[in-house]
């Protein structure tokens, strides 16, 4: 393996089509503020490297980056990827991922809106993040103990497990498949409507109008704080611990629940049934259970 080490580049493509290279200790930064640094290239090892410039890993195959710095200006950085393994590294420039295929991130700080688009095959870890649009269209996620914060996240993704999270967001999980989230904090309006398939699992979900036109849609041991209108034409089936401020129009399954504000049932076709403290009522017009 080809060592470069303590060098600044700020030439295009400085390292073009670069194969069986380990870059440690040096800047991507410079006034001829060239772009594309890495396109191309195979079995790259980045090690304390500091990027402040356009799309340093694109088309690259076999690619390790840890401890090291992508700045704002360092946009679009990894796309169209794959075999990727980033830890202990800062990416604060926007689009820093899209369509990449095998991504392993840890202990990784993120600052980037529309991150992760189109992406297959993702494994974040002891990571926080923040932007909009998080992840959109993405399949195969697997997220642990990721602290995230950002409006529209995890839209259209397919095949994805959440484990000790906490995500404050925004209509996260729309139109969403197949999506399981464990003993997490999921806060922010409108959570996953649309969706098919979620199940949560001891999890608090905080914030108005939760989990709304679902298909398939099962909470098991859960809290809900603040939660108004919720379930409205849902199918589910849940289990949950804590009062519910008003739960509407549950299209069909069972909601087993402590206590609710107000049930409201204005729709014919609302056939869900709801439990309350272990007795049975039958779906109403409307009725105070508070």
């Amino acid at each position: 393996m080809k060592v470069i080490e303590n060098q600044t580049f700020d030439m295009e493509r400085a390292l073009y089509g670069s194969k069986d290279i380990l870059v440690r200790d040096c800047f991507f930064d410079g006034p001829a503020d060239g772009e594309s640094a890495f396109k191309e290239g195979s079995d790259i090892k980045a090690a304390h490297c500091f990027f402040n410039l356009r799309y340093p890993f694109w088309h690259d195959h076999r690619l390790t980056i840890t401890d090291s710095e992508m700045t704002k200006l360092c946009r679009a950085a990894l796309w169209y990827s794959e075999h990727v393994e980033i830890k202990d590294t800062k990416l604060h420039g926007i689009k820093a991922l899209r369509e990449c295929s095998d991504v392993v991130i840890k202990g990784c700080d993120i600052i980037s809106p529309e991150f992760g688009w189109s992406v297959r095959g993702i494994c974040m870890e002891d990571t926080t993040a923040a932007g909009e649009y998080f992840m959109m269209r993405s399949e195969n996620l697997t997220f642990k103990n990721v602290n995230f914060n950002g409006k529209y996240s995890f839209q259209y993704i397919k095949n994805a497990t959440f484990e000790n999270c906490i995500l404050d967001t925004k209509d996260a999980f729309w139109h969403g498949e197949n999506i399981t989230v464990k003993n997490s904090i999921v806060k922010g309006e409108y959570l996953a409507w649309y969706s098919e398939g979620l199940t949560l699992i001891g999890c608090k979900i905080i914030g108005t109008q939760p989990l709304c036109y679902c298909k398939d849609l099962k909470l098991i041991d859960c809290e809900m704080v603040d939660t108004d209108l919720a379930f409205e034409k849902s199918e589910v089936e849940a289990v949950i611990t804590t009062k519910v401020d008003s739960i509407k129009n549950p299209l069909s399954g069972r909601i087993q629940v402590p206590q609710v504000g107000e049930l409201i049932i204005d729709d014919e076709n609302a056939e869900g049934e709801i439990v309350i403290v272990g007795r049975k009522r039958d779906v109403c017009k409307m009725c105070s259970c508070a």
